[in-house]
C-alpha cells in the first residue's frame, strides 16, 4: 500500500486508538481529524487496531495471503518481549487482531505495538508503537456493558474441527461474561471456557453442537447480549468402498459405494478415468452401479466419487470380464474344450437368417449366405462394418444464471469417425428451430465443423490486456473462416466471449490480444474456430494467469449510515467485489466532515470486506447531518470516491420515562399493561419503541427479569406465559437506535387463579330432526382455582373444521341445529381466569326417522342383557369418535 506521507488518512494507519475520557493520542498524524487529538474523546475504554505501517506492505501481504487464518496476534507494552498479559479488562482478539481495554487505568499509559506471527513458519512482523497518554481533563463515568467483539449471526462449523467463538465487552465497571445455549440446554463437558471467558472453544464439532449461542456480558449498569448460530457441515466420508471383481461374461454386476456428509453428498462415476456412459444395461441409481449382460468390454478401472460442496472423495476397484470354460474327461485322456462366448452369440434362425449378439469389432468382415435345393444352389455376400458407439461425453447441467447473462450449454459426444454426426436441441420438449431464434439461441459446433483449435498459449500478459496465440486444428475438410476467443475467471459463471484485437480473427491468423481484462483477476482463454458450416468444439483451456496489478478504478456503492450509540457516526457501504480490487493491499479512504464543513476528516479501513467505519467522538451533536463519501486504495495506489452522500449521526437516546403507566389482569397467565407516550421531537431523531420489563414478586429485578419491546407508536402490550395467582411488577422505558431512556414507576397487577381441572361431566343429549338438548353436571372449582362463572358450548359438524360457541350461565343448552349430519360437540366452564378442561369430545349421529339420546357416560348405565351388548358398544364406540 503506498500512501502519501502528509495524507490526511496516515494516523488510522499507524494504529487507531479509541478512548472515552482519560486519554489522548499523541505523535505521527495528530492533526489527521481536522484538529488536536485531544478532542477525539468517549468512554474510559480503548480499542487499539493492527498497525502495518513501519512493515513494507509487500512482507505484510504475503504474510497474510500465504497463511491466511494461521495467524496468531499478541501485543508488546512498551518494549519486546513484554506482552500485554489478558485479563477480565484487557483482549486481543485472534480473529481481528485488535487489542481491547474495556476499563482503562493509569497504568495502563505507554507504548503499544502489534506483533502477528505465522504459526506455520514462526515468522513474526511488527508494526510501529503508538503512544497512550494520560489525559488530565478525563472524567470516568459508568455505563453498561457495549459488546465491541462477536461472533457471526451463523457460523457454518465442519464436523470434527474445533471452534472457538470470541466475547468481549467494553464497560465500566469492568464486564463479566458468560455463555449459555439460547434453548436452555447445558453445555456438555468437552466444552472450554479460555481467556477469562472471552473465548468459548467447542473441541470436536458435531451435529449435535448445532444452535444458537449467546454471550452475556453484565455490569452493575445493565447487561448486553451478543447472538449467534453454529450450523453443521461435513464432508463426504465412505460408509461403503468398491472392491476389486472378476465375473464371467454375461453376468451382472452390482456395485454400491455409499458416502455420508452434510449436505447429503451425490455421487457419479468415471472409468477409465473418463465419465461413465450410461445405456440401457448400464444403470446408476443413489450412487450404485448396474451392469447387465457383462462384456469383455466392460472390464476396467472404475472410480465411485461422493461430493458435496464442501468436498469430494474417491473409491476405486477394477472390474474384470473373463470368458466362461469347461473341463472335460473321457476315457483314459483329458480333453480340454474352450467353450468362448461368441459360439453362444451367434445363432441361425428359421427363416436363415445370422443372428449375432453383442458386437465387438471382431465380428467385422465378409460373410456369405448359401441356399442349396435339389436344383442347385445360390450364394450372397455381405459386408459387416461395426463402429464405435455414439456416447455423449459431455452433457448439459443445471445452472443458476443472471438475467441478461450469456450461457453456454455443452454437449461433447464421442463417436467413430466413419460416422456423420447431427445435432439436435429441445427447449421444453419442443425442437429448438436456429433459423428462427438466432438471435437469442446459436449453435456452436455440429456437422461437418472444424476441430478445436490446439496448443492455445497466453505469450504476454498486462493488467488489461492478455497476448495469445494458437495452432490450427482439423478443418474436416471446410476452410477455417474465423476464430473467436473466450474467457473464464474464479468470478464468471463458465465462459464468456472476450473483446479482441483484431476485432475479428480471420481464419488464417493465429494470434490476438485480447484487451478489456480487469487487472489482477486469474484468467484462462480457449479459441472456437468457425467455417462455413458454424462453430467447431472448443480449443483445451490455456494455463491459467493472472493479470498485473493497477490501480482500482472502481468506488464502493451504496454508501449510507445512521444510528449507532450516542456520539457515534456510523458509515456503511457494499464492498467492492474481488474482482474489481485491482490488485493486493485493497482497502477503504472513509472521508467524512459536518454539513457546512469544508474540511475533510479522512481514516483508513484495511479489510477489502469490511463495509462499515465507526466514528466515536464526544463532541458529535445527536442526529446531526455529515456528508459522506469513501475511496479504495490497494498497493497499486488510490482510486476514485464514491458520490458524496448525507448520514446522520447517532440519535440522543430517549431521556424521559412514560407516564400514566398502568397494569390489568387479563386472565391465569396474561397482564395487560398501558401507558402514555414521551413528548418526542423529530430532531432528536426516530423513536423506535417502548421496552417492558416485567419480573414476579420473588425475583430479583436485575437478575431474573424478562423483557418485551413494541413499536413506536403502541402504548399498550399483553404479557403472556406468566404463572397464575401471582403478582408481577413491571416497568416502561423508551428507546431509539442509540440506546434506552430511563424507566418509569413500577406498577404491580396480580394474574387471576387458574381455571378449574375438572371437566363439565356426564353430558347428556336428546336429539330431533331439529334440535339438540344437552345437560351436564356442574363444575365445582378447588380452593386454588378461579370460580366458575359460566360454561362454553363447542360444536361443528363432522366435515367442517370452523367451531361455533354458545355461552349460558346454566348447566344445560339448547341448540337449533338441523341433524342432517353428525355433530361434534364438548363443552368447558369459563371463569376470569380463562376456559377450564374440555368435557369428553361426543358425537351426535344424523337423525334418521326417529329421536336419539345419549351421554358421554352410556358404558356405565348398561344393563347385563347379553342380546343389547353388540349394538351398545357398536354405539359407545362411534360416540367416542
Amino acid at each position: 500500500m503506498r500512501i502519501k506521507e502528509k495524507s490526511n488518512y496516515s494516523w488510522e494507519r499507524k494504529c487507531m486508538i479509541l478512548n472515552r475520557a482519560s486519554f489522548q493520542i499523541k505523535g505521527k498524524g495528530q492533526d489527521s481529524l481536522g484538529g488536536s487529538m485531544v478532542a477525539h474523546q468517549l468512554r474510559a475504554h480503548t480499542i487499539l487496531k493492527r498497525n502495518w505501517s513501519s512493515v513494507p506492505f509487500t512482507h505484510v501481504y504475503k504474510l497474510t495471503t500465504a497463511f491466511k487464518s494461521k495467524l496468531s496476534y499478541a501485543w508488546v507494552f512498551n518494549e519486546y518481549p513484554s506482552f500485554v498479559e489478558e485479563d477480565s479488562r484487557r483482549f486481543v482478539s485472534q480473529e481481528t487482531g485488535h487489542l481491547y481495554i474495556a476499563k482503562v487505568e493509569s497504568s495502563d499509559v505507554g507504548n503499544y505495538t502489534c506483533v502477528v506471527t505465522s504459526t506455520v513458519t514462526n515468522a513474526r512482523v511488527l508494526g510501529s508503537p503508538t503512544p497512550l497518554v494520560l489525559r488530565s481533563d478525563g472524567i470516568m463515568g459508568e455505563y453498561e456493558p457495549k459488546i465491541e467483539v462477536q461472533f457471526p449471526e451463523t457460523l457454518p462449523a465442519a464436523k470434527g474441527s474445533t471452534v472457538k467463538l470470541e466475547c468481549f465487552a467494553l464497560g465500566n465497571p469492568v464486564p463479566q461474561i458468560n455463555w449459555r445455549r439460547s434453548d436452555g440446554m447445558p453445555f456438555p463437558n468437552k466444552i472450554k471456557l479460555r481467556k477469562f471467558n472471552g473465548v468459548l472453544e467447542i473441541p470436536n464439532f458435531q451435529q449435535e453442537d448445532t444452535g444458537s449461542y449467546e454471550c452475556i456480558a453484565e455490569n452493575s449498569r445493565g447487561k448486553n447480549v451478543a447472538r449467534g448460530r453454529l450450523t453443521y457441515y461435513a464432508k463426504p466420508h465412505w460408509v461403503q468402498l468398491i472392491r476389486d471383481v472378476e465375473i464371467a461374461v454375461e453376468d451382472s454386476l452390482y456395485w454400491e459405494c455409499r458416502a455420508s456428509g452434510k449436505p447429503k453428498p451425490s455421487y457419479r462415476w468415471l472409468k477409465n478415468g473418463d465419465a461413465l456412459v450410461l445405456e440401457e444395461r448400464i444403470q446408476i441409481e443413489n450412487g450404485a452401479l448396474t451392469i447387465s449382460n457383462l462384456n469383455v468390454t466392460d472390464s476396467g478401472m472404475f472410480q465411485c466419487i461422493a461430493e458435496n460442496k464442501h468436498g469430494l472423495i474417491y473409491s476405486s476397484a477394477e472390474l474384470k470380464v473373463v470368458e466362461t470354460y469347461h473341463l472335460y474327461s473321457k476315457d483314459d485322456y483329458c480333453k480340454f474344450t474352450v467353450l468362448l462366448s461368441v459360439y453362444f452369440r451367434i445363432s441361425f434362425l428359421n427363416d436363415g437368417g445370422l443372428k449375432i449378439l453383442n458386437v465387438t469389432k471382431a465380428d467385422a468382415g465378409t460373410y456369405t449366405c448359401i441356399a442349396e435345393n435339389q436344383f442347385g444352389k445360390a450364394n450372397g455376400t455381405t459386408h459387416l462394418v461395426v463402429t464405435e458407439p455414439t456416447r455423449i461425453i459431455l452433457a448439459p447441467s443445471n445452472m443458476d444464471v443472471a438475467v441478461g447473462e450469456s450461457v453456454i450449454l455443452p454437449c461433447q459426444v464421442q463417436h467413430d469417425p466413419l460416422l456423420d454426426i447431427m445435432f439436435a436441441w429441445y427447449f421444453n420438449g419442443a425442437l429448438t428451430d436456429f433459423k428462427k431464434d438466432g438471435s437469442h439461441f446459436e449453435k456452436v459446433g455440429g456437422v461437418s465443423s472444424p476441430g478445436p483449435p490446439e496448443n492455445v498459449k497466453v505469450d504476454e500478459i498486462t493488467d488489461t490486456t492478455a497476448q495469445l496465440s494458437w495452432t490450427e486444428g482439423t478443418d474436416s475438410h471446410s476452410p477455417v473462416i474465423s476464430y473467436a476467443v473466450q474467457a473464464r475467471t474464479p468470478f464468471s459463471v463458465g465462459w464468456q466471449t472476450v473483446t479482441t484485437v483484431p476485432e475479428v480473427i480471420d481464419g488464417k491468423t493465429h494470434t490476438a490480444t485480447v484487451v478489456e481484462l480487469n487487472p489482477w483477476v486469474e484468467y484462462e482463454f480457449r479459441v472456437v474456430a468457425s467455417n462455413k458450416i458454424g462453430g467447431g468444439e472448443p480449443s483445451l483451456p490455456s494455463e491459467k494467469v493472472r493479470t498485473e496489478e493497477a490501480a482500482p478504478e472502481v468506488a464502493p456503492s451504496e454508501v449510507s449510515g445512521g444510528g449507532g450509540s450516542r456520539s457515534e457516526l456510523v458509515i456503511t457501504w457494499d464492498p467492492v467485489p474481488e474482482e474489481l480490487q485491482n490488485g493486493g493491499g485493497f482497502g477503504y479512504v472513509v472521508a467524512f466532515r459536518p454539513l457546512g464543513v469544508t474540511t475533510w476528516i479522512q481514516t483508513v479501513v484495511t479489510s477489502p470486506d469490511n463495509p462499515k467505519y465507526v466514528f466515536r467522538n464526544e463532541s458529535i451533536v445527536p442526529f446531526s447531518p455529515y456528508e459522506v463519501k469513501v475511496g479504495v486504495y490497494n498497493n497499486k495506489g488510490e482510486g476514485p470516491f464514491s458520490p458524496v452522500t448525507t448520514v446522520f449521526s447517532a440519535e440522543e437516546e430517549p431521556t424521559v420515562a412514560p407516564s400514566h403507566i398502568s397494569a390489568q389482569s387479563l386472565s391465569s397467565s396474561e397482564i395487560e399493561v398501558s401507558w402514555n407516550t414521551i413528548p418526542w421531537k423529530l430532531s432528536n431523531g426516530h423513536l423506535l419503541g417502548y421496552e417492558v420489563q416485567y419480573w414476579n414478586n420473588g425475583e430479583e429485578e436485575e437478575e431474573s427479569s424478562s423483557k418485551m419491546k413494541v413499536a413506536g407508536n403502541q402504548t399498550s402490550a399483553v404479557l403472556r406465559g406468566l404463572k397464575s395467582n401471582l403478582a408481577y411488577y413491571t416497568a416502561v422505558r423508551a428507546y431509539n437506535s442509540a440506546g434506552s431512556g430511563p424507566f418509569s414507576a413500577t406498577v404491580n397487577a396480580t394474574t387471576k387463579k387458574t381455571p378449574p381441572s375438572q371437566p363439565p361431566g356426564n353430558v347428556i343429549w336428546n336429539a330431533t330432526d331439529t334440535k339438540v338438548l344437552l345437560n351436564w353436571e356442574q363444575v365445582k372449582a378447588m380452593e386454588n382455582e378461579s370460580e366458575v362463572t359460566g360454561y362454553k358450548v363447542f360444536y361443528r359438524t363432522s366435515s367442517q373444521n370452523s367451531v361455533q360457541v354458545l355461552n349460558t350461565n346454566k348447566t344445560s343448552a339448547e341448540l337449533l341445529l338441523p341433524i342432517k349430519e353428525d355433530y361434534i360437540i364438548e363443552v368447558k366452564a369459563t371463569t376470569d381466569g380463562g376456559d377450564g378442561t374440555s368435557s369428553e369430545q361426543i358425537r351426535i349421529p344424523r337423525i334418521t326417522s326417529m329421536d336419539a339420546r345419549g351421554s358421554t357416560s352410556a358404558i356405565s348405565n348398561l344393563h347385563p342383557v347379553s342380546g343389547y351388548i353388540s349394538v351398545l358398544l357398536f354405539f359407545i364406540v362411534d360416540a367416542l369418535w
